[in-house]
């Protein structure tokens, strides 16, 4: 378990602190009593700790729901592993869509991220998180007063790249967006459910690699929609602008209000 977020707790153990009540023991498989094999599990100081963790990152997270929603932005949650082109997906979308958008950017060090999204003009804040492995609600609250929110449409908060922990923690955002990258390969998917299991919407990104790599795009498929069967999947590559224009429309059908 990392030493600030819990993450070897499951929803099953806290999922009535939180907004995502569905996720339980049945949905990965595992009985009550193999959750527990985990002698932190057992632990009921450690589990009211984490508890209490997560109940004020729940409620500062509807505070930052209500800001962005005072400003009438849609906020999307960015997540996946480190590499699989979430700052490219970010660069090049402004080729594709007229929604104004500005990111809010997650890394143990240094601006890089930020710094590139500057250069293509896209307003973009970067949150160094040291040693935490995830973003929090406490962290976007604070970059929001650093972000200049007028005249947005979408507002990206590109989490720390780690297929585990950013999962757990709402950061008031109203939809999650999950990148799984071909070179990865889809061998993932399984390996690290909880990630997936809270998708809206997967990109499957750099697909323009799929002849070069072991990857079965039918079984990624096959496995997404027995996790989440509500999930949508778009494949994605930035040297297809076809598939960019699918991840343009996707933006814009789900802004609030949109449906």
């Amino acid at each position: 378990m990392c030493k600030d977020c819990g993450c070897s707790l499951t929803r099953h153990e806290h999922d009535h602190h939180g907004a995502h009540a569905h996720e339980n023991s049945h949905h990965n498989g595992h009985s009550h009593q193999e959750l527990h094999t985990n002698p932190q599990l057992n632990d009921k100081k450690t589990l009211s700790v984490i508890h209490k963790i997560l109940d004020k990152n729940d409620v500062e997270a509807g505070h930052n729901r209500a800001h962005f929603e005072a400003h009438n932005i849609t906020a999307f949650n960015l997540m996946s592993s480190p590499g699989s082109g979430k700052t490219t997906l970010l660069e090049h979308l402004k080729e594709y869509t007229k929604l104004s958008y500005a990111v809010i950017e997650g890394d143990l060090e240094t601006s890089r991220d930020a710094d590139r999204l500057i250069a293509k003009g896209i307003k973009a804040y970067q949150i160094q998180t040291g040693s935490a492995c995830h973003l929090d609600a406490f962290m976007v609250h604070g970059a929001l007063h650093h972000l200049p929110l007028e005249g947005l449409d979408l507002c990206f908060v590109e989490n720390v790249g780690n297929l585990v922990c950013p999962a757990s923690y709402d950061v008031g955002t109203h939809k999650n967006i999950v990148l799984l990258s071909v070179p990865e390969g889809d061998d993932k998917i399984e390996k690290y459910p909880v990630m997936f299991r809270r998708a809206d919407v997967v990109f499957i990104t750099k697909c323009d690699l799929l002849p070069y790599f072991d990857f079965k795009m039918d079984e990624a498929r096959a496995q997404l929609k027995k996790l989440n069967p509500d999930t949508q999947i778009i494949e994605v590559s930035i040297k297809d602008g076809d598939s960019m224009r699918a991840v343009a429309q996707w933006l814009k059908d789900n802004i609030r209000g949109a449906q």
